[in-house]
């Protein structure tokens, strides 16, 4: 069997986790969920990448201004709005943890989820064979009709893919960067992370989280639109998935030069045809 390095601790003044949290037009929600997350982290290094999608009110203004009140929070900014997972993307790309969280920036992730989240991913005991930790809500306080359109997606998204998961659209996730930067990237894909993941030969554990009751702003899909986007992107995953070719590279000196490559040779199951 082969085995794998743990997350490291020791990051010669780099933090164990980067927070990544997407935000639009969230002026009345971001200085509360920055603090929520300095609160549940308080133990561990950490950083927060407050990543600014093409906002139109003062939600930059405030990010900034929490930035430079504490130094572990940093910017960035879309000149336009990209969505989510763009948003996702760029702070995933700017981390400088081997470890990243990620959460909704319109406060419904309840950051004292973060800790159950990331633990996984640093015990020395699992980190080796887990890629993903994904937050399942209980609990939902959203509207009956965003529940029922969710309860119905995720039931198709669920019978395609078999992904094991029965909520993909939950923000509060924790991964190694490495894996996630090595997912084919496309629009929308923050909602298919589980299936991705495991069809890279990684592990996926779910965490039930809890939900809160959306305080300010208003929610960036309908139900529509999300269903529209959602048929094609779940037929272009489930090719993906079906299309997955792999690769047995070796590096010189005789290691394992991936991951999905080291299972293969080991014999160990990856959760995905051959």
């Amino acid at each position: 069997m082969v085995s794998y390095q743990p997350v490291h601790l020791e990051t010669a003044g780099r933090p164990v986790v980067s927070v990544v949290v997407p935000l639009r037009n969230e002026e009345g929600a971001v200085a509360a969920l920055v603090g929520g997350i300095a609160a549940a982290l308080d133990r561990l290094a950490f950083e927060v990448l407050l990543v600014d999608d093409g906002s139109t009110d003062r939600t930059r203004a405030i990010c900034l201004s929490l930035a430079a009140a504490d130094a572990r929070v940093r910017v960035l900014a879309h000149p336009v709005s990209a969505g989510q997972s763009a948003a996702l993307h760029s702070g995933v790309l700017a981390a400088r943890a081997e470890v990243v969280a990620t959460i909704d920036g319109d406060g419904q992730n309840p950051p004292d989820n973060l800790p159950r989240l990331i633990a996984p991913l640093l015990a020395a005991d699992v980190a080796a064979d887990c890629g993903l930790v994904a937050g399942q809500r209980t609990g939902r306080k959203d509207s009956l009709s965003k529940r029922l359109a969710s309860r119905v997606a995720n039931g198709v998204r669920a019978a395609i893919l078999r992904d094991g998961t029965r909520d993909t659209g939950c923000g509060l996730k924790a991964f190694r960067r490495n894996a996630y930067l090595a997912l084919p990237y496309f629009n929308h894909m923050h909602r298919y992370l589980p299936a991705l993941f495991a069809r890279d030969g990684w592990k996926v554990r779910l965490v039930d989280v809890t939900h809160a009751p959306r305080r300010t702003g208003r929610s960036k899909y309908g139900n529509l639109d999300r269903a529209l986007a959602g048929i094609v992107d779940l037929a272009g995953v489930a090719w993906l998935i079906h299309r997955r070719k792999r690769v047995c590279a070796v590096a010189l000196d005789g290691s394992p030069a991936d991951r999905a490559a080291a299972a293969a040779e080991a014999d160990e199951p990856t959760g995905r045809k051959t």
